[in-house]
C-alpha cells in the first residue's frame, strides 16, 4: 500500500512533463517510482531519475530545449506571467507540492535576475507525505510534553523538509506532545503546498501558513498577526532570516528550522550560522544522514 501511494505521488509530479518525456517516466518499473526522489532534465542529455542509489538514466533521447520550456508551460497552466516572481527565483512550486527547479542563462535588469531567458536544466522534486517521520525524534524534542527550539541539519537532499512537515504536523495535532499553534513561513510552498488556500500536505489543524514571501517578512508577519506559540520556517539561508528567528525568540515563541550543513562544528565555522549557535536560539539539534538507502537521525541537546 505504502508502496503504490508513493508511485502515485510521482506519476502526480510528472505529469508536468511534455508526453514524450511523460512516457519515459511511466516506463520506470513501480518499485522504483515508488523510491525517485526527483526527476533531472539537462539539455542535451538523457532525463534522469534520482534514487537513493544514485540516478538512473531513462534511456531516451536527449532532452531538448523546448521541452524545457514546454515543462514550465504546463506547470503554470499556460499562464507563465502568473508565476514568474516563482521562476525569477529559479523554481515553481506545482499541485501536490512537487517542486520544479530551474537553471539557464539569467536576465539580469539593475542587478537582479528579471527572467530565466534560455532554460538549460530543470529537477522535479517529489513530494512525499511521510506521516511518522518525526516519530523517532518527537520523545527526544518534547521533554515534559511540550516541543522545545530545535534546528534540523543536513546535507541537500536527505530528507529535512520531509522531517520538519511531519514535526509540524505532530506538534499541531498533539501527537506524541502538548497540541500547539503553529506559523509557518513557507517562502518556497513546498512544506504546506498551498492550493487555493489549502495545504496539500497536512501541516496540521493548528497550523496557519504564509507562502511566497520571503521568510523574514513571513516570519515578522506571522509573530505581529497569528499569535503563534511555535514558528517555523525551511532553509535558513540569509542574515535577515536570523535576525527575524532572534527577534521571535525574544517573544517567548517556540522555533523550529532547518538549514544545510553537517555538525555543530560546520554551524561554527559559517558566519551566517555562528549567530544561531552563540545566541542559543536552538535547544536541541536534529541531525540527518544516509546510510545506504536509509536515513538516520541523531539528537543533540545544545543548552
Amino acid at each position: 500500500m505504502e508502496q503504490e501511494r508513493r508511485a502515485l505521488a510521482y506519476e502526480q509530479a510528472a505529469q508536468v512533463l511534455p508526453a514524450r518525456l511523460r512516457r519515459e517516466a511511466f516506463a520506470l518499473p513501480e518499485e522504483a517510482r515508488a523510491r525517485a526522489e526527483e526527476l533531472r532534465l539537462r539539455a542535451g542529455w538523457p532525463m534522469t531519475a534520482l534514487l537513493p542509489e544514485g540516478e538512473r538514466s531513462l534511456g531516451g533521447p536527449p532532452v531538448e530545449e523546448r521541452e524545457l520550456e514546454q515543462l514550465v508551460e504546463i506547470a503554470s497552466r499556460a499562464s507563465v506571467h502568473a508565476v514568474l516572481d516563482q521562476v525569477r527565483r529559479g523554481y515553481l512550486t506545482v499541485e501536490g507540492g512537487h517542486r520544479i527547479g530551474l537553471c539557464g542563462s539569467a536576465d539580469l535588469r539593475e542587478g537582479e535576475i528579471h527572467a530565466l531567458r534560455t532554460l538549460s536544466g530543470a529537477s522535479i522534486r517529489v513530494a512525499r507525505q511521510v506521516r511518522g517521520a518525526a516519530a523517532p525524534v518527537l520523545d527526544r524534542l518534547c521533554p515534559a510534553g511540550r516541543l522545545g527550539d530545535t534546528l534540523i541539519l543536513s546535507p541537500p537532499g536527505l530528507g529535512k523538509t520531509t522531517l520538519l512537515r511531519d514535526l509540524i504536523r505532530s506538534v499541531s495535532e498533539g501527537e506524541g506532545c502538548l497540541p500547539l499553534r503553529v506559523c509557518l513561513a513557507d517562502e518556497r510552498g513546498e512544506v504546506a503546498a498551498l492550493y487555493g488556500g489549502i495545504p496539500q500536505l497536512e501541516v496540521g489543524r493548528r497550523t496557519d501558513v504564509a507562502e511566497g514571501c520571503p521568510k523574514a517578512q513571513g516570519l515578522m508577519l506571522l509573530l505581529r498577526a497569528m499569535n503563534p506559540q511555535v514558528l517555523a520556517a525551511d532553509e535558513i539561508t540569509a542574515p535577515e532570516d536570523v535576525a527575524a528567528l532572534a527577534a521571535a525568540a525574544g517573544c517567548g515563541v517556540t522555533l523550529l528550522a532547518t538549514a544545510h550543513g553537517e555538525g555543530r562544528d560546520d554551524l561554527l565555522r559559517r558566519g551566517l550560522y555562528r549567530p544561531v549557535l552563540e545566541q542559543g536560539l536552538f535547544r536541541f539539534l536534529v541531525r540527518i544522514r544516509r546510510e545506504g538507502a536509509q536515513r538516520s537521525y541523531e539528537v543533540e541537546e545544545l543548552r
